[in-house]
């Protein structure tokens, strides 16, 4: 049973679910799960990562919100408490902006941070 400290580790907004979901439509599956997580790598440390599977692991944690199902392993959970997940329509370009309250350092490229 999932508990409501579980639920606030990541939010997304109803923009960016609405892109995830167009996303799984060209995929042909709208019953994929949403990884999202955080590995090694990039100019200061860390680097996040978005992909779609099938299902959860044995150590995801699932969350359910506007009408997205978000996988996050163990190991991405301590630096992802408090996430949120947007999507930006701009002149410069559209994406998803990750706003991370644990980020201490970003690089000037936007894709690499640090934390405590």
């Amino acid at each position: 049973m999932e508990s409501t400290h579980q639920t606030q580790l990541i939010t997304i907004s109803p923009k960016a679910a609405e892109k995830v979901m167009e996303f799984m439509k060209q995929e042909n599956k709208d019953s994929l799960y949403l990884r999202v997580y955080v590995s090694g790598g990039g100019c200061s440390g860390l680097s996040y990562g978005m992909g779609f599977e099938e299902k959860p692991d044995e150590d995801d944690n699932v969350i359910d919100q506007n009408g997205i199902k978000m996988i996050v392993d163990s190991y991405s959970q301590k630096y992802l408490k408090g996430t949120n997940i947007d999507y930006i329509e701009s002149l410069m370009g559209s994406g998803f902006k990750i706003n991370n309250p644990n980020v201490t350092k970003s690089c000037s490229c936007g894709h690499s941070f640090s934390t405590e």
